[in-house]
């Protein structure tokens, strides 16, 4: 059964965080937690989405737990490189990382090797924010409507090609399954971030990818770019007239670029939860919810437990189309 994570109301954060509150802390090593800065890998440059949803968050939990909570950017070779600098790093509480699909999920059905477990090496703490993903084109294309996209692509296949932030990003993954979804073959391009990825779109290099509201409102706002459906369940409030995938007849398409924070697995049970209580009362903060939602994010909260089943879901569910692709980074 697939779990599915939607955006929760404050009262059902803040519930999420009292519930946490009350696991019993026992160590007096929790009890001083923590008494000195934490450092907050983020394996992905500075700058961009996941950077300022670190950021943002961190911020507050300074405010909450009286210690820095000090951001240090490890990106590269898909964020495997920050994943694995936590998972060997001394499970003491001081060392979190935010990860995504691609570090808990992908990377394991794409890559023969992965120098970390996504279960055995982490704890989770929680959910935190997700990217609601849109198909979007250079208006030079003419498309306005997925119909008009698989058309053309199945007119004359591996014509077209699209844009991706980078190979195993949620926004390739996002694409393959709407190609197998439809039998459309569209050619992979790509890229190293969305910023180059984007830059080629707008320029009509490429016609097409798949983007983020982070990235992608500001130039669909203004006329730059044309969405053509969005992979929610339901239509987004910030592009109301935008029809989701689902209503295009286009099935089982809901995909995000989702973040959440893990420890080493080794961490002490108090401190972890300590961290899962404080974490869902940061994304609870009225500043943060509006900091968030006003890049483009939708905040998620809820218990370690639910992140556990989360991804193993999400792991079922894209190892299978990985499979079924045969796609591989290696």
């Amino acid at each position: 059964m697939t779990h599915s994570i939607s955006s929760l109301s404050r009262r059902n954060v803040v519930a999420a965080a009292g519930a946490l509150a009350v696991a019993p802390w026992s160590s007096v090593c929790a009890q001083v937690y923590p008494s000195r800065p934490v450092r907050w890998i983020v394996p992905y440059p500075a700058g961009g989405g996941s950077d300022f949803l670190a950021r943002t968050v961190a911020v507050q939990l300074e405010k909450q737990m009286s210690q820095p909570f000090v951001i240090e950017n490890r990106p590269g070779a898909a964020t495997m490189i920050g994943a694995e600098a936590v998972a060997r790093s001394t499970a003491d509480g001081y060392t979190v990382l935010s990860g995504d699909n691609g570090t808990f999920v992908f990377n394991t059905a794409l890559y023969k090797k992965v120098p970390y477990h996504p279960v055995k090496d982490f704890t989770p703490i929680g959910l935190m924010a997700r990217f609601p993903l849109i198909v979007v084109a250079n208006p030079a294309t003419g498309f306005k409507t997925m119909r008009d996209l698989v058309d053309a692509a199945k007119k004359d296949p591996g014509k077209l090609s699209y844009a991706s932030v980078g190979a195993g990003s949620p926004h390739h993954l996002a694409m393959e399954l709407i190609k197998e979804r439809t039998g459309a073959f569209i050619v992979h391009i790509p890229y190293r971030g969305a910023a180059p990825a984007v830059q080629d779109v707008l320029g009509n290099q490429l016609p097409l990818m798949v983007i983020d509201t982070a990235v992608g409102l500001p130039h669909i706002r203004s006329g730059k770019l044309v969405p053509l459906g969005v992979l929610s369940r339901q239509r987004l409030a910030a592009l109301p007239a935008v029809p989701t995938l689902e209503e295009q007849g286009i099935r089982d398409t809901e995909v995000y670029a989702w973040q959440g924070m893990v420890v080493p697995a080794a961490t002490p049970r108090d401190i972890s939860a300590r961290l899962a209580t404080e974490l869902n009362r940061a994304i609870a903060t009225a500043d943060v919810t509006r900091k968030l939602q006003e890049f483009g994010l939708e905040p998620i909260a809820g218990t370690p437990e639910q992140m556990a089943a989360y991804i193993k879901s999400e792991t079922a569910r894209w190892h299978a189309l990985i499979k079924q692709r045969n796609l591989t980074l290696d």
